[in-house]
């Protein structure tokens, strides 16, 4: 007979005496068996897991190649192989001047660039190497500050492909550094460059939403990375522009340009907000003012984003 303690104990009376009222044999003997099986094949599972390869997305942080935890960083050690996406932040870790960037340095391993068309048109070619060894792909920031991460994490669950997340530290808890409450904060929005015959403006409503409930709107700042020509596209050739990235000014500018042709008072240039440059390097930059004062500030490089000030 099996010497059950205190709760467990407890529980098996409550149990023979509820079985014994409706008139039931409540086999012991069984039911140990039941739940010895039932543990030796959870335990069997977890061990064909563990054989398993893997697909790790991990989150690089946001200052330098010192960022990545620990777990990240055994995570990369273990993995035959190394991309790294380029396309939804800026690569600011660093390319020395033999072509070897400080993480290839500290990885011991060589990297591959993944680009957007990489990872959005040739995923799979990359899923697929999962399925016979370890493979890593590195995010600058955290793995889910992409919506383009998330979809990769579909895509490899429809190809069985065993996916491991490891986080980090990104824009958007990163630019509590400021003083304003993070929970302060409303639906982030995105900001486009404007083109002379695209002029997008449907983060207006969002933020005209987000300040009549007084909250905070973080706009991201858009980062054109190996995009086509609009010559190319005609063309059906392959040729890119230069890498541009969205300053704090441009930015303001946009913002009031779209005012003046809504009129619906959602900001003005007298309107607060927060100017963040290379959140998280040692070289962070950070000044609040008026959209009026910021427009004139020298923010230095890349990367920059914004935030409109709720009610304080």
């Amino acid at each position: 007979m099996m010497n059950w303690a205190g709760e467990n104990r407890e529980n098996y009376w409550r149990g023979g005496h509820v079985a014994e009222a409706q008139g039931l044999t409540l086999d012991l003997p069984a039911i140990t068996s039941q739940v010895y099986n039932r543990e030796k094949n959870k335990s069997k599972q977890i061990q064909q897991r563990e054989g398993l390869k893997m697909l790790y997305i991990i989150g690089l942080g946001l200052g330098d190649e010192k960022d990545i935890t620990l777990r990240g960083l055994e995570a990369v050690k273990k993995c035959q192989k190394l991309y790294i996406e380029s396309y939804t932040s800026l690569l600011s870790f660093g390319i020395s001047k033999d072509g070897i960037s400080t993480l290839e340095k500290l990885y011991g391993k060589p990297l591959t660039v993944a680009d957007r068309e990489m990872v959005e048109e040739k995923a799979d070619d990359m899923l697929l190497e999962a399925r016979e060894f370890d493979v890593a792909f590195l995010v600058v920031g955290d793995p889910f500050g992409a919506t383009t991460h998330s979809d990769l994490v579909v895509r490899a669950k429809k190809l069985e492909v065993e996916v491991k997340v490891i986080y980090n530290a990104s824009v958007m808890n990163a630019v509590g550094v400021c003083g304003l409450q993070l929970y302060r904060y409303g639906e982030t929005v995105s900001l486009p460059f404007f083109t002379e015959t695209w002029r997008p403006d449907s983060f207006y409503e969002k933020i005209q939403r987000n300040r009549g409930l007084g909250l905070h709107t973080l706009c991201l700042l858009d980062i054109r990375v190996k995009e086509p020509s609009l010559e190319s596209l005609c063309r059906g050739k392959k040729q890119y522009e230069p890498p541009s990235f969205m300053t704090i000014g441009v930015a303001i500018d946009q913002l009031l340009e779209v005012e003046q042709l809504r009129g619906e008072s959602a900001y003005n240039e007298d309107t607060l907000c927060v100017g963040f440059a290379r959140l998280g390097s040692e070289n962070q930059k950070v000044v609040a003012g008026s959209m009026k004062q910021l427009r004139t500030v020298d923010f230095g490089q890349p990367l920059h984003c914004l935030t409109i000030v709720g009610k304080l």
